[in-house]
Formats: C-alpha cells, sequence, structure tokens
C-alpha cells in the first residue's frame, strides 16, 4: 500500500503529520505523490477562511487526478467543521484532533494495515522495526525534527478559534519528551524544532511546578551535539530567562517567533491580547541587544473589526522601528464561533487586501535588512534539500559554492 500526506498550517501540524508518517511506516506502507497514493491523508488548518478553502480544494484536486484514492481527513478544520468535510469526495474517515495520535490504529483495521508496537526503537528510525526505517532525516522531505511537546490553548483570543479544535492545554512529560529526544538525536537527527499550540504554557497543566523554563534549562545542557529550535512563543512566555539561556547556550537557535498580531493597543484589548504594544518592543529590544544575529518573526492582522486608519498606522509605525527579522501577514477572517465575528466595525475586502500588502512590504524590507547585515558573517548551518544549500542557526537559508552531504552541520561565511 502507498500513501500520501498533505499538511496545511502550523509546525504543530507538521510534527503531528511527521508521526503519522512514522506510524504508517512501520506498518510498511510505502509514501508515494499524492496521484500514485491508495491512501491520502489531509491534516488540515481552520485558522482563516482561506486555510479551509485550501483543504477543500485540495481535496478534489487529488481525487480528479487519482479517482480511487481514499482520502483521510485530520486537523482542526477536519474537527471543526466536520459536516462539510464528510460531504467531499473519496473521504472515508475523519479524525479529530482529540484522536489524531491513534489515527493510524484507528483506521489500520479497515485499510488492512498490520498492527505493529511503536516501541521506541521505531520511535524516529533507528533502523529497526518492520520497515527498517521509519523515519530517519530526510524521510517525509523534513531534515530537522519538528517535535510536538504540548498541545491545546486555555487563552480567549477574540479571533481565535484553535481553543474550540485543540482543547485545553495538555504537555508531554519531561521524561517522555527526554525519551523522544534521545530517540531522535540516536536515529541522527541534528536540528529538533520544539513547538506546541501553546508552547508558553508547557506544564502548567502537570502541577508539579514543571515550566516552559525547565523544558528550555534541560535542552540547554543536552550533551549530545543537537541544535533545538524554539517555535512560536507568545510574547508575554518569553521571560527573561528563557532570552538568557539562548543567549548563553549553544544547544538553543538564536532565533525567536513572538506574535505582535497588532501595532495599536486599542485592537490588541479587543483581541484579548495580554500585553501592550511597548511592552512588546521592550521585549523585542532587549531580545536584540542580548542576540545581536537573532532572527526575531512576527505574526500581524490586518483588518480586524474597528481597525481604522489611524489604528493601522499605528501598526505600520512600530512595525519600522522594530529590529524585527520577517513578518507573516494574515488579513482577518471571520471565524464562527469566536467573539471578533459579532463585532462591529468590519472592514471591506479591499482595504485589508492594501493593508496586507502595505505590511508584507515592510517585512520585505525587514527581511532584506536582516539578510544584508549577516554579510561577512561566519555561522552554524544545517545542509539541506539535495546539499546545495543550508539553513543557519539564525534561520537563514543559504545556497552553497560546493555541495555537502545532506544532514551535516558547516560553519559558512555569508556573501
Amino acid at each position: 500500500m502507498k500513501y500520501s500526506i498533505i499538511t496545511f498550517g502550523c509546525r504543530v501540524n507538521q510534527a503531528d503529520s511527521l508521526v503519522i508518517a512514522r506510524d504508517l511506516r512501520a506498518r510498511g506502507v510505502v509514501e508515494a505523490p499524492p496521484t500514485q497514493a491508495d491512501v491520502v491523508v489531509v491534516n488540515t488548518c481552520t485558522v482563516t477562511a482561506a486555510a479551509d478553502q485550501g483543504a477543500r480544494q485540495t481535496i478534489r484536486r487529488i481525487v480528479r487526478d487519482n479517482p480511487d484514492v481514499r482520502i483521510v481527513v485530520t486537523g482542526c478544520y477536519a474537527t471543526r467543521r466536520r459536516d462539510e468535510v464528510s460531504e467531499l469526495p473519496n473521504v472515508v474517515t475523519i479524525v479529530s484532533n482529540e484522536h489524531k495520535d491513534d489515527l493510524v490504529e484507528r483506521v489500520a483495521r479497515g485499510f488492512g494495515l498490520p498492527g505493529v508496537e511503536l516501541t521506541t526503537a521505531v520511535r524516529f528510525g533507528s533502523g529497526e522495526g518492520p520497515c527498517g526505517d521509519p523515519l530517519s532525516p530526510g524521510v517525509a522531505g523534513r531534515t530537522a525534527l519538528t517535535l510536538r511537546v504540548q498541545t491545546g490553548c486555555e487563552e480567549q483570543c477574540s479571533y481565535c478559534v484553535i481553543p474550540q479544535t485543540r482543547g485545553a492545554g495538555r504537555s508531554r512529560p519531561l521524561q517522555e519528551v527526554r525519551r523522544l529526544v534521545e530517540d531522535a538525536v540516536a536515529s541522527g537527527y541534528r536540528e529538533i524544532v520544539i513547538a506546541g499550540v501553546h508552547l508558553g504554557s508547557y506544564g502548567r497543566d502537570v502541577g508539579d511546578g514543571t515550566e516552559f523554563a525547565t523544558l528550555v534549562r534541560i535542552l540547554a545542557e543536552w550533551e549530545a551535539e543537537v541544535l533545538f529550535r524554539i517555535s512560536s512563543l507568545e510574547p508575554m512566555d518569553c521571560t527573561r530567562e528563557i532570552v538568557e539561556l539562548v543567549a548563553t547556550s549553544p544547544r538553543l537557535a538564536p532565533h525567536f517567533h513572538l506574535p505582535l498580531q497588532h501595532g495599536a493597543d486599542d485592537m490588541l484589548r479587543a483581541m484579548r491580547r495580554p500585553y501592550t504594544a511597548s511592552a512588546y518592543a521592550n521585549l523585542v529590544g532587549y531580545v536584540r541587544a542580548r542576540l545581536p544575529h537573532a532572527s526575531i518573526g512576527s505574526d500581524i492582522i490586518v483588518g480586524f473589526p474597528g481597525e481604522s486608519s489611524a489604528h493601522f498606522e499605528e501598526t505600520e509605525a512600530l512595525l519600522r522601528e522594530l529590529p524585527l527579522t520577517h513578518l507573516h501577514v494574515f488579513p482577518y477572517s471571520d471565524r464562527p464561533g469566536t467573539d471578533a465575528t459579532s463585532m462591529s466595525g468590519k472592514v471591506d475586502g479591499a482595504t485589508i487586501r492594501e493593508r496586507g500588502r502595505r505590511v508584507r512590504a515592510i517585512g520585505h524590507d525587514m527581511a532584506t535588512r536582516f539578510r544584508q547585515s549577516q554579510q561577512g558573517a561566519v555561522r552554524r548551518a544545517l545542509t539541506v534539500d539535495d546539499g546545495w544549500s543550508a539553513v543557519t542557526d539564525n534561520y537563514l537559508k543559504v545556497t552553497l559554492d560546493t555541495p555537502h552531504s545532506r544532514n551535516e552541520w558547516i560553519d559558512v561565511r555569508i556573501d
């Protein structure tokens, strides 16, 4: 049997898809393009209406090209709108986020897959188990491993539907995280991305005093030569202790992603974001002072209900001052079930698109300025793709003048 996985959305979904790939390969299923696969798993996102539409269009396109394929749909859109997903062609199974960890086990009998116990030996491809290498570096197109240590969110941002689709915050126990990291390192992974839906809340549900800083301290002191990259971290969770650990440990990548969402305090309050624009600016300034070469990305929502021209101009002005290196821009999209859906002062589509264009232009300037600032620097980098490119510790993808083996640490001089 042949499988394919298509993933939409965040790093947490990417991590979930890697686990699904591991489980399928452990049962002897072979990866193939969607046009040739017997089963395609579509791991969906629902953060915007465009994400929902993208999943629907993708499923229809797959079935047009592969009429006999069986489609398994999971993720946030499948959890939120099971009724819509069930009407799509060739969808035979829908698995909610609550049961995503058991997706392959749940569908194995219906697809005639053999059972297998996923012991430590086959977690990340140590060369053992029924298929030899379930998930070694390079399998499923990934060189770095994305490891989900937490899922769920209990924040109540007025625009966000994810707490409804992911549920309450749930953390992997520290011992399990340790074991998964050990397995991954033993399997050859040299970079591990630490991801979560609300990553900074890690440990709060455990009730034993464990917190995100506890985990980061353990990773900062890891003996094996591996780089840990912290995924998106809410500004209120990025403490000075976290910044100091990143600044002083060679195990932690000088890379932060700190979602701002808006530069006007009125809008931040309406969004129910628990910080001010000035507090965010102070945080980013502190990170830049401690780590001059760090990559610092952010998210911005344009067109939130009630966003006036003055509010938007506040965002533009703040972004031009912040020492960020890249932006992800999200046009506001009504999500049924969120408080923002019923707010007054909706911004028209043409204005949202124009504001998005202007913020993306600022983000382009940020990225260009950051790349230029790195000229002449020597950075540690991990080779990816075909060995002609690499990703630096501070998150620059560079082209190499000579090829190297994939998944190899090298020092690069950026010219």
